[in-house]
């Protein structure tokens, strides 16, 4: 299988946890038989894996998300970077490209296209993997994979099918309705549209190509920010006549709110957090390093992170979007590539994170124009390169940087270190990368 996970959004509806940089498919909230805690994306990778192990799977995701999509999946998966966010047509014509122009993969085999964050289990990938298989047929251009309604959903698009078959011919496409009318729509048979669809390469392609003006892969990305915006549904679903939609009754849930995601949960309490016997209905997830208590609560959901704390009625949870545009902060925790970091303390001049890095990674090499920065080793083994000088560090290690000066830091086993950076104007876009010297270019 050819599989395209898409991967974007700021997924504010799950704040405190969600961020510009950490969307909802990055918390580690499901639990595994080992007893560890996985996110929606390492859930879902795991899951493809284990129907077909030689699947090709490529991440079409942001920019911003590309380090934590490493930092949990490895560098192994192909990850297809928009330069910025065009909406899902240009996404997904972006990621067929890369898997054409770069990965050599022949127009002629059958790619599927799904969302990263569903809850689904194994029954979901058996029936993608069939939805390939139908978009491999003459009598079809496009197959999508549509979901049996459970309610009158507002927040879905409808697809209704011309009969009841498991496999049918569409005959309309609805936008999101209101209650009403996706009452009306369901009693006419129709089906929740998912996200989910196939088809071949070459097909992909043609379109793409009839819709944007590019060469290739390179082509298209290099003009990527001068494209319009458009939904892949309204650039092609809705317009294409040749097309099928097979249903789906297994288990297929949209965890997009507190409450819906709450429901996944195996466990009441994700962290330090104690709940009396009066509480009924509640979850809390807590990612700070103080307890949490809650007495005599009932259907509410509580949330503690670096980014604030969150306590909400489960209903009322999924219309938090709203206020939480109101707040205006900056990152307080991120996964990257190389670890990870939490940033402890904010004054005017300063800026203390504690930084932890991956056995066997390292930061890019690197200068600060306007701060001056002091690390202090807190635990593990690693080197530090300033200013092309390489020294071993230990916990208890203090390595001081000043502004302009080039360096980097590697980790040997797990490292940590808090870093606090002193200037009147600390930014994150002041940095500057630098090839590594010449004596490590060959390995470090």
């Amino acid at each position: 299988m050819h599989i395209i996970l898409l991967s974007g959004g700021s997924g504010k509806r799950l704040w405190p946890l969600s961020n510009d940089i950490r969307s909802k498919q990055f918390i580690k909230i499901f639990k595994r038989e080992d007893g560890e805690y996985e996110s929606m994306v390492q859930r879902i990778y795991r899951q493809i894996r284990t129907v077909d192990k030689d699947a090709t799977v490529t991440i079409a995701t942001s920019k911003t998300q590309a380090s934590s999509i490493h930092n949990q999946l490895g560098d192994e998966v192909g990850v297809c970077v928009e330069p910025c966010r065009r909406d899902t047509f240009p996404a997904i014509a972006l990621a067929a490209a890369y898997l054409h122009d770069v990965k050599g993969v022949s127009g002629q085999e059958a790619v599927i296209v799904c969302p990263v964050d569903p809850y689904v289990e194994k029954d979901y990938f058996e029936a993608i993997r069939q939805l390939g298989e139908i978009a491999l047929t003459d009598s079809v251009h496009l197959a999508l994979l549509g979901m049996e309604p459970t309610y009158p959903s507002e927040k879905y698009g409808y697809v209704i099918p011309v009969d009841k078959e498991k496999i049918s011919r569409v005959a309309t496409f609805k936008e999101k309705p209101d209650a009403e009318r996706a009452g009306q729509y369901i009693r006419q048979g129709a089906l929740w549209n998912g996200g989910v669809f196939a088809f071949r390469l070459e097909y992909m392609l043609e379109k793409a190509h009839e819709l944007i003006d590019f060469e290739n892969y390179e082509d298209l990305f290099a003009k990527y920010d001068t494209l319009d915006k458009i939904s892949f549904d309204y650039a092609v679903g809705e317009k294409e006549k040749n097309i099928k939609v097979m249903r789906f009754q297994g288990q297929w849930k949209d965890l997009g709110t507190w409450n819906t995601l709450t429901e996944a949960m195996e466990d009441a309490c994700v962290g330090d957090a104690i709940l009396n016997e009066k509480c009924e209905n509640v979850h809390v997830v807590n990612e700070l390093d103080v307890p949490v208590l809650c007495m005599g609560l009932k259907n509410v959901v509580v949330s503690a992170s670096p980014e604030g704390i969150l306590v909400s009625d489960k209903e009322q949870s999924s219309y938090i979007k709203p206020f939480v545009d109101q707040i205006s902060q900056q990152i307080m925790f991120a996964e990257k590539s190389w670890g990870s970091f939490r940033v402890l303390d904010v004054e005017d001049e300063s800026l203390t994170i504690k930084v932890t890095l991956n056995p066997g990674h390292k930061m890019n090499y690197h200068s600060h124009q306007l701060r001056d920065e002091v690390w202090t080793v807190i635990s593990g083994r690693g080197r530090t390169i300033v200013d092309g000088e390489e020294k071993a560090i230990a916990p208890g290690d203090v390595i001081s940087m000043t502004a302009g000066c080039r360096h980097t830091i590697i980790a040997d086993t797990e490292l940590k270190v808090i870093e606090v950076q002193l200037g009147r104007e600390i930014s994150v876009l002041d940095k500057q990368k630098f090839s590594w010297p010449l004596t490590y270019q060959n390995g470090i």
